[in-house]
């Protein structure tokens, strides 16, 4: 069920500090699946880091939980944020990337770098945000994200000294979520307890923007006939390119953008 959340404030809060926080986003049973399958996904994709030669650069990050029609998919269908999404960009919009990140005790992943999720600094105009769900509990203990509020505003990085006396901790419980936008610059915390702390780290865009793994064409035709008409728009298969003559000339019910998608 989506979840109802103010509008007003939902915009003055992204539009000020630049992120705020969702709790149960997530409930218990779904956040169980959802912690399953990504340790299953996690093993397969790692393997394939580690054979391409980025694995040291890549530990505990997992990209583009999809294709393998779990509970990933069936978050998804039933997206929670729809309407948070949707007025924040004003219309309608996609799904960029769907990734995850465990943070390991002392380890030193790339996210644990100050950085932001989107290399074209957009400044008001919005073009990525960015949704963090918690599957375990966020604590300074191990390593909840460092915010720094309002940096969505200023297109340089700030200073390491400045970043961290400043920062916003974003401790939460399983299963909220931080929605910010991807503008703000933040960093992973260095995890100092003896387990692994698990996100879900999900970015949406206008739907003109190129997405990061071509989804419609990963999840195949088939599937993007079967499923509903909301899933169908966040995966992207109303924003898709033509590849062919034949699929350019097509009317417009059958088009690979449609005429609603900006």
């Amino acid at each position: 069920m989506e979840q109802n959340i103010d509008e007003y404030e939902t915009g003055y809060l992204l539009q000020t500090q630049g992120w705020l926080h969702c709790k149960s986003l997530i409930d218990d049973n779904l956040l169980a699946g959802l912690c399953t399958d990504l340790a299953d996904m996690y093993e397969q994709r790692r393997a394939v880091q580690i054979d391409n030669g980025i694995g040291e650069v890549m530990s505990g990050t997992c990209h583009h939980l999809l294709g393998d029609h779990n509970s990933m998919e069936t978050m998804l269908a039933n997206w929670p944020l729809d309407g948070l999404v949707k007025h924040y960009f004003g219309g309608n919009y996609i799904l960029n990337s769907f990734g995850a990140f465990i943070n390991q005790p002392n380890d030193t992943a790339y996210v644990s770098r100050i950085h932001r999720d989107v290399r074209t600094y957009a400044g008001e105009f919005r073009l990525l945000l960015n949704v963090l769900i918690m599957l375990d509990d966020f604590t300074l203990e191990n390593g909840a994200t460092y915010i720094l509020s309002g940096s969505h505003h200023v297109a340089t990085k700030p200073p390491e000294e400045l970043f961290y006396a400043n920062a916003t901790r974003a401790v939460g419980k399983a299963g909220d979520a931080i929605v910010f936008d991807s503008n703000i610059w933040h960093a992973a915390g260095e995890n100092k307890s003896t387990a692994i702390r698990r996100g879900l780290t999900l970015t949406f865009s206008r739907p003109f923007f190129k997405q990061q793994l071509d989804y419609p064409r990963l999840l195949g035709q088939a599937y993007g006939e079967q499923i509903t008409p909301q899933l169908r728009q966040l995966l992207g298969y109303n924003a898709r390119t033509p590849s062919t003559i034949d699929e350019y000339y097509q009317p417009v019910p059958k088009r690979f953008y449609q005429p609603d998608q900006g």
